[in-house]
């Protein structure tokens, strides 16, 4: 390794202020995504986005030791070009803002917001039947650090709150049951949350043997990728009511044609893919990069490391 090792980036180089702060020893390039790369320009280290970029099989013959895709997600990343170079991403970073936000809407469905605001006098003052998270069971479909993040807000609320995991070891969050099947983990939730990975194994894997487990008026929270759910099978749950609501933050295709069927769906919630977003969200995301910068320089092990055979 080079006393000054090279980070060619293909996310504007503003964003990479905190790395150049944090190791000045660090020549960073900007590359374009898209055409052919400047000759004579290499780098040990790429910085690029979850689903690489056109270019992505020129910069990898660049000198490239290390790639980083600047998001959590990685299930559209090319894994095919990335031969033995070891990936990493930003796995968790958007944890605590995806996690507010989804308590949000779990509280949004039980006390009926917006449903309940009022604009005129109504004929029952003083009166509604509104629900309540205390002893609601919510299902965590994976228990990373975005669920478990989920976890820990949810508890405090008195809910019931059960994991389905790749693996059954112990839960590191104190109060959530790890349970070994999807059919147990859906059976008796009041709400359900998809917060795991799209890989080859998981592709729709909320389907329509999953809606039948599920009991009448559940409600489903997808803040992880659309792929996880077979969309066709969840319109069928919805109109026959056995869905009591679908707040969808991630869906397929994004974006939505405009006569997609969800936009207008009247149990559906429908949100363009920002759960992530809070003040200086960007930031939380490259903080994971500076953090592994520092560890490739000391020659350490990276953090949130990608398997490509799972896929994430």
């Amino acid at each position: 390794m080079s006393s000054a090792p090279r980070i060619l980036t293909q996310l504007p180089i503003q964003l990479l202020d905190p790395v150049a702060r944090a190791h000045p020893e660090v020549d960073i390039v900007q590359i374009p995504t898209e055409g052919a790369i400047e000759n004579g320009i290499e780098g040990e280290i790429l910085l690029t986005y979850t689903w690489g970029a056109p270019n992505i099989a020129e910069v990898f013959e660049r000198g490239i030791k290390w790639v980083h895709a600047y998001g959590t997600g990685v299930n559209t990343f090319p894994f095919d070009l990335l031969g033995n170079l070891p990936l990493t991403c930003s796995r968790g970073a958007s944890a605590p803002a995806i996690s507010e936000w989804v308590i949000a809407a779990l509280l949004a469905f039980e006390k009926q917001l917006p449903e309940s605001w009022i604009e005129a006098p109504v004929e029952n003052w003083n009166f509604a039947k509104l629900g309540s998270l205390q002893g609601r069971k919510l299902a965590l479909i994976g228990f990373g650090g975005i669920a478990q993040a989920i976890a820990h807000r949810a508890l405090p609320f008195g809910m019931r709150v059960e994991a389905l995991r790749r693996t059954e070891a112990k839960s590191p969050v104190e109060g959530v049951r790890i349970v070994p099947s999807m059919e147990e983990v859906l059976s008796g939730a009041d709400h359900v949350v998809i917060a795991a990975p799209e890989t080859p194994l998981t592709t729709r894997f909320i389907n329509a043997a999953a809606f039948g487990w599920m009991k009448s008026g559940v409600h489903i929270v997808n803040i992880a990728r659309g792929g996880l759910v077979d969309q066709d099978a969840l319109k069928r749950a919805l109109d026959a009511e056995r869905i009591g609501r679908a707040t969808l933050d991630c869906v397929t295709p994004e974006p939505l044609p405009e006569d997609h069927w969800m936009y207008t769906h009247p149990r559906v919630r429908l949100s363009p893919h920002i759960s992530w977003s809070a003040p200086e969200s960007h930031l939380g995301l490259v903080d994971t990069f500076v953090e592994n910068v520092g560890r490739y320089l000391r020659g350490e092990q990276f953090e949130s490391l990608v398997d490509p055979d799972q896929g994430y």
